[in-house]
């Protein structure tokens, strides 16, 4: 795989307070990611105008990381909205009921990607202890990662969103071209400022796990020169990405 193709499979996280911040953000690393994710926070603050801002640099290039997790009717209603965006991809919790993940899937009709949040990347063994999982999970995370990795498969999602360390497992379980999202990603040798997420990989190890995008924020955020940086990152996916189909067919 060529650093071209490595870097479409970097999905930006436009985790920033304001819509001009969001903008040059775009406009600085166009060309060197291939996706931009819009969380919560910008959503908020700018609505389905930065979706459509996004999309008229980067066709098809948004991922809209809503985390939708309501009674199926509500879920289905608001897919429905979000497909009318244009948006690549959007995400439902995948933890409870399987009705609303198959009527998100069903609401989206084919315009927008499902994927499943399986496990948020901040969420720990003593977090599931804490909540009551049953021991089998709360002790071995990446089993109940790949049980609900399953029941999107079965739903219809596209794919899901999963640490780097469940994508082996998940990989293993669930062939392509079912996709596999990768928050949680850093810098192979950098440490961060902050850090809020506990299960976390470098990129080459999460695309040689079986990962098919990654979500990177704060390495190329934080970053002395953030272009450099994409480009670093894309270097380290290419040298193990040999075996992935086209970014460009998912």
């Amino acid at each position: 795989m060529n650093p071209e193709e490595a870097g479409a499979r970097i999905v930006f996280a436009l985790d920033v307070a304001s819509e001009g911040e969001a903008r040059r953000w775009v406009e600085e690393l166009s060309g060197c990611v291939g996706v931009f994710k819009v969380g919560l926070e910008l959503f908020i603050r700018c609505g389905p105008a930065i979706v459509a801002w996004i999309r008229e640099r980067r066709p098809e290039g948004v991922f809209l990381d809503l985390k939708l997790h309501d009674i199926p009717q509500t879920v289905g209603r608001a897919m429905e909205a979000i497909a009318a965006t244009g948006a690549r991809w959007t995400t439902v919790h995948g933890g409870e009921n399987p009705t609303m993940l198959k009527t998100a899937v069903e609401a989206a009709a084919g315009r927008v990607g499902v994927l499943a949040v399986t496990l948020l990347t901040s969420v720990g063994r003593e977090h599931l202890r804490a909540a009551g999982y049953r021991s089998l999970w709360a002790e071995h995370p990446e089993d109940l990662v790949v049980e609900r990795a399953l029941r999107a498969r079965d739903a219809g999602c596209a794919g899901v969103v999963c640490s780097g360390r469940e994508a082996a497992r998940v990989r293993r379980a669930i062939p392509r071209p079912f996709l596999i999202v990768t928050p949680g990603i850093r810098a192979a040798g950098r440490a961060l400022s902050s850090e809020d997420q506990v299960r976390v990989m470098t990129a080459a190890e999460a695309i040689a796990a079986g990962a098919d995008y990654l979500v990177i924020g704060r390495p190329i955020r934080e970053a002395p020169d953030p272009r450099q940086a994409a480009r670093r990152l894309a270097r380290e996916i290419a040298a193990v990405g040999d075996d992935l189909p086209s970014p460009h067919q998912s």
